[in-house]
């Protein structure tokens, strides 16, 4: 066997396909779908994954930051793209320029945006977002109202959307949500009611959209699930979503030792008794969590293979001993399924002490993403053709 990578994400776009057909499935006729690419599409690649979902016709794409927004535009994203977080100063006039849609969090962006649109003679369009509750980025409901006329004044500014954040991000009831979508039904009234436009009303990412909550509006934000990650909460129908990507290295180095030996950094783990120990060639650069030694484990051959002695930044050492037959170039799995057995990145977060999204958005540079388009999985002797 031959692999090409030292490490590598197998990223299943056929899998994608599918959540975004269940996802839609889910939401009445009128209500838009979002995808959320931020953070290079949770670790899967944004430009991969905002082309073939382009195909797929999803028209509006949501990101961190003006960086990623201009990304997916070189790239030749021509759907909406939405700026989620803050813009900062001197970025406007790029924004502008590449008719980027930008969420409002202060009455000085507006003044800043509608001036920079009036130099180029170029509208902007904006999404005004309202703090209901989460206490990071938008303005108080209060404020609401009148920065929406503000907006909807101005020649220079459209008023495309309005939009909110639920900081609950269990998908069980969540009266504290409840509340947050209550203040925005307000100020969504208070603006009807002043006919100031904004087609686009939205406050449903994941995890809403499998909480019960009536809360779809116009549009939906949904990230993780669209990469098959939910609450562990969310109930049956997310048993629906596929997870999009598997992480896998090789096995370089192969080493037999007896009782007592002392394995890696700080020699935090000792062998009980004579064993093989296979190194591999990954550590926490590539997104493998420090935690995850002494306490994880990998795939090898269909079977569990306990990783033994600290994560370093470039090796993990696993004790492979109960394996017969293990090889240098043996195919490892960090991620995924290997025959009947399964290592889910929900059960590698909670081994690590953190969440899914963190796992897979610490996906170093080292780690070729491999795109698959097919049902059917290639042999992984075959890997270099789909890199």
């Amino acid at each position: 066997m031959i692999h090409p990578h030292r490490v590598w994400a197998d990223i299943r776009l056929d899998h994608l396909r599918d959540n975004v057909a269940f996802l839609r499935s889910r939401l009445p006729a009128s209500t838009r779908l979002m995808a959320v690419v931020k953070a290079d599409a949770y670790g899967h690649g944004a430009v991969e994954v905002a082309r073939e979902l382009q195909a797929q016709q999803v028209a509006c794409f949501g990101v961190g930051d003006s960086g990623e927004a201009l990304e997916l535009r070189a790239a030749g994203i021509g759907a909406t793209i939405l700026i989620l977080g803050a813009i900062i100063d001197g970025e406007q006039e790029k924004v502008v320029a590449h008719d980027l849609s930008v969420c409002i969090h202060s009455e000085s962006r507006i003044d800043q945006l509608a001036k920079e649109a009036r130099r180029q003679r170029h509208r902007c369009k904006v999404h005004l977002k309202i703090d209901t509750g989460m206490g990071r980025l938008g303005v108080l409901p209060s404020r609401a109202l009148a920065l929406a006329r503000r907006i909807a004044r101005s020649p220079w500014l459209e008023l495309e959307g309005v939009a909110t954040h639920f900081a609950g991000t269990s998908a069980a009831h969540d009266p504290a949500n409840e509340a947050q979508l209550a203040a925005f039904l307000e100020v969504r009234a208070a603006v009807e009611r002043e006919g100031l436009g904004a087609p686009l009303w939205h406050a449903a990412a994941s995890a809403a959209l499998f909480s019960g909550m009536r809360a779809e509006f116009d549009l939906v934000r949904p990230g993780g699930a669209l990469f098959g990650i939910v609450p562990a909460d969310a109930g049956p129908a997310a048993r629906e979503l596929k997870p999009v990507l598997s992480l896998h290295t090789q096995v370089i180095f192969l080493k037999d030792v007896a009782a007592g030996t002392p394995i890696g950094y700080q020699r935090t783990h000792r062998t009980a008794g004579k064993t093989r120990i296979a190194t591999v060639p990954v550590g926490y650069n590539d997104g493998l969590p420090l935690r995850l030694g002494n306490r994880g484990s990998v795939l090898l051959r269909g079977m569990r293979a306990p990783i033994v002695g600290k994560v370093s930044m470039d090796y993990t050492m696993v004790d492979v001993g109960r394996i017969r037959g293990v090889k240098v170039g043996e195919p490892v799995t960090l991620i995924g399924r290997d025959g009947a057995q399964a290592l889910p990145v929900e059960e590698v977060a909670a081994l690590a002490d953190t969440i899914p999204y963190e796992v897979l958005c610490s996906l170093g540079r080292r780690v070729a993403r491999v795109y698959h388009a097919s049902r059917r999985m290639p042999p992984r002797e075959a890997l270099t053709a789909h890199a």
